[in-house]
């Protein structure tokens, strides 16, 4: 597999009285199509990595590369149209808009993108119908359960068809089953190519459904688990280094 995403090197530091660490010569690499999750306690660099990505954030030093684009040296503008292109974002809170119907929450990247009316209404039709969800095209969020909710948010991160799927705590605000559902969801577009880092802090799930777990402490990568049959490595491992890095 071809690489899509790729860091050298990169640190981030922010001065809020006094320097702090954010990322710290952080190197490694993503190839299309993979599932990668990224792990950590609170404050261990994982927000900032997905920001990074996602060009919210600029390197204090490297180079990020994401699909041929060198992220970190684009102009403001140039970064809209990287991130309207290239990338889809999930968030643990969904970010609907209430006053709009299910079909127009999904249609809102792509007329951003320009795209023509016509396709993004049929985009967004196709994905309605690939998630499950094309009977509440025309409900409102407030009408949805929680799962559902994530999944118009899917789908409204899908509708430009992007390189790579962001999802930050995607399953945060839901039960159990319904964190299952959307991660499901999620391992279905991988299996059909879709390149997806995934941030949690639920070893169980990054086990389940992640071909790769990277865990980050402090800034810096401490673990990068290969979760390939003859790995051998096990939910079991990463929950081991998920409460060893929590205690810490």
């Amino acid at each position: 597999m071809s690489t899509l995403i790729e860091l050298s090197e990169v640190t981030k530091t922010y001065d809020g009285g006094g320097m702090q660490i954010g990322l710290a010569e952080v190197s490694l690499s993503i190839p299309s199509g993979q599932f990668a999750a990224i792990m950590g306690p609170s404050g261990s660099g994982k927000s900032t990595l997905l920001n990074l990505i996602a060009g919210l954030d600029r390197p204090s030093k490297g180079v990020i590369t994401v699909d041929g684009v060198n992220v970190g040296s684009l102009s403001e503008a140039a970064l809209a149209r990287y991130r309207r292109q290239r990338l889809g974002f999930i968030f643990q809170f969904f970010y609907l808009l209430n006053q709009l119907s299910v079909l127009d929450n999904i249609l809102l990247p792509a007329q951003l993108a320009g795209m023509k009316t016509s396709a993004a209404r049929s985009r967004a039709r196709e994905l309605l119908g690939q998630l499950g969800i094309a009977e509440k095209a025309n409900d409102y969020p407030a009408r949805l359960s929680g799962g559902q909710r994530q999944r118009v948010a899917i789908a409204r991160a899908l509708v430009n068809r992007p390189a790579v799927l962001l999802a930050d705590e995607p399953t945060g605000a839901l039960d159990s089953r319904s964190g299952e559902q959307v991660m499901e969801v999620l391992a279905e577009l991988n299996r059909g190519g879709q390149t997806v880092v995934l941030v949690t802090h639920d070893a169980k799930l990054a086990a389940a459904y992640a071909a790769r777990v990277i865990a980050l402490r402090d800034g810096c990568v401490v673990d990068d688990a290969r979760l390939q049959p003859s790995s051998g490595r096990s939910a079991a491992d990463l929950m081991r280094l998920d409460v060893k890095e929590a205690g810490q």
